[in-house]
């Protein structure tokens, strides 16, 4: 067991949303121990000064460690469990499954198609006790909380994806999905924007989230539509999940297109009003571009486009796709098409949406970035600190403990996380340490892998995880989340 550690003399932060205050943090084994001032001279019984380690934190903020509330990160803590693309930016905890992609519960026959965001070969996990089981073998840095995709129940129950689920179907979904909270599931979630989701109605998915509502989860969707028909999908939603009796959370809330530009003056209030019957919350990400897979329907000809992967073109990734399509000489439909499959960023947002929703009181923050991307969107490397340095220091669109509240203790409360989001004695010990005048994210677009900077020690379950300057994970003492309340 590591020795006791005690952030000496920060600004402490706890994650509640309240003021911060100066003064000291121990952590002990996988907890936190003790709060206040002065802590080195009135250490907690049977503990000597001589058997602690002392981080001085003068002019750095200590706060709870950040919870990544919207990832596709199923598969990558797997396969490369030092995960530092999200421990670098002091985030100690992913919420995986989101936009209706899971890998469990789903073993991958030879005669489906994979989900590609999560990688073609990673559907291995029929039940949800079985993808516990993996994490826990891998062992990565940091903790995994998981949600149930929609769009994987209907993988694993349905022989066709262009319709409704039959009764046998959602019978076989709704087992599927009771078993894997009864494991400690944390939600359900939908991606109704995408193909293999689009054709089930409403009810298909209201019968589901009825289920998770009996076992005290949550429900996240990826809206129907974050365009021309988003105030539509925002109705179904709130209805779905209203009926359902389960809370909402609306993932990466955006309004997409130049046609929609301002809309969040239109859908921010209709969410607030939502709110005022049930609890509802928010997810986004700090940047004006998205990113997922290449589609034509997103190519408009008036937004840039910047490819991440291509199976049948590799060499073209990180390149612009007007610029493709002029060396092709064709338009960038035809170009999509040539490139596909593949993944891109779509520069959709307007910057001024983006600040309305990230500073809204009902907005998590989370990446939503995508690790299987040969060139990543840059939110997988920078998302956090980018909201430390652009909307609070820059921006000042709140003050700095409304930022860590956003992504640290209204997660852990939206989503069911126990003991996580707080600075508070006997909370686990998943704490950040940062510079509040240096933080910043250094990722681009044209160079997306860059570690942030002023991220000083990360804590995950009392492990020194991550040191600054060093670039590297120190400790993989991640833990798989059960829901708060499950067995």
């Amino acid at each position: 067991m590591s020795r006791p550690v005690l952030l000496e003399a920060g600004l402490v932060i706890d994650g509640s949303g309240g003021p911060a205050w100066p003064g000291d943090v121990l952590l002990a084994g996988d907890r936190i121990v003790a709060l206040g001032e002065g802590l080195r001279e009135r250490l907690p019984e049977g503990m000597a000064a001589q058997d602690i380690d002392v981080v001085d934190c003068r002019g750095k903020v200590i706060a709870p460690g950040f919870i990544d509330v919207h990832t596709h990160d199923d598969a990558i803590v797997l396969r490369d469990p030092l995960c530092l693309p999200k421990v670098s930016q002091g985030i100690t905890t992913v919420v995986t499954g989101n936009c209706g992609i899971s890998l469990a519960p789903y073993r991958t026959p030879q005669s489906k198609p994979p989900l590609t965001l999560l990688g073609a070969d990673s559907f291995r996990h029929a039940s949800m006790a079985s993808y516990r089981a993996a994490v826990d073998a891998a062992q990565p840095a940091l903790n995994v909380a998981a949600l149930v995709g929609h769009t994987t129940l209907r993988f694993a129950a349905m022989a066709a994806l262009d319709r409704p689920a039959n009764a046998d179907e959602a019978a076989h979904m709704a087992a599927l999905l009771d078993a894997c909270m009864a494991e400690g599931a944390h939600g359900l979630s939908s991606g109704l924007f995408y193909e293999e989701a689009f054709q089930a109605p409403a009810e298909e998915v209201t019968a589901l989230a009825r289920i998770v509502a009996r076992h005290g989860g949550v429900y996240a969707t990826h809206l129907r539509s974050e365009m021309a028909a988003i105030i539509e999908a925002l109705h179904e939603a709130g209805d779905t999940a209203f009926g359902a009796g389960v809370p909402l959370v609306i993932s990466h809330h955006k309004c997409a297109g130049p046609a929609n530009w301002g809309r969040t003056k239109e859908t921010l209030p209709l969410i607030e009003a939502l709110a005022q019957r049930q609890p509802i919350a928010m997810d986004v990400y700090p940047y004006v571009a998205g990113s997922t897979v290449l589609r034509e329907d997103l190519v408009d000809g008036v937004i840039d486009v910047l490819l991440t992967w291509s199976d049948p073109h590799p060499g073209m990734t990180g390149r612009l796709l007007s610029d493709i399509a002029a060396e092709w000489s064709v338009d960038q439909k035809e170009a999509c098409r040539r490139l596909q499959p593949g993944g891109a960023c779509y520069f959709q947002m307007q910057e001024e949406d983006v600040e309305r929703v990230i500073a809204h009181p009902l907005t998590m923050i989370g990446s939503d970035g995508l690790p299987h991307d040969r060139h990543p969107h840059p939110r997988l490397w920078g998302a956090f600190p980018r909201v430390l340095a652009r909307y609070w220091r820059e921006r000042r669109l709140f003050t700095l403990e409304q930022a860590i509240h956003k992504m640290t203790g209204m997660t852990a409360r939206n989503l069911r996380i126990a003991d996580r989001g707080l600075l508070r004695v006997g909370a686990m010990a998943d704490v950040v340490v940062f510079d509040p005048e240096t933080v910043r994210d250094t990722a681009t677009y044209d160079q997306p892998h860059g570690v942030s900077e002023g991220i000083v020690q990360v804590f995950v379950n009392g492990a020194c995880a991550y040191r600054g300057g060093e670039a590297r994970v120190l400790a993989r003492a991640g833990r798989m989340l059960t829901r708060a309340g499950a067995a």
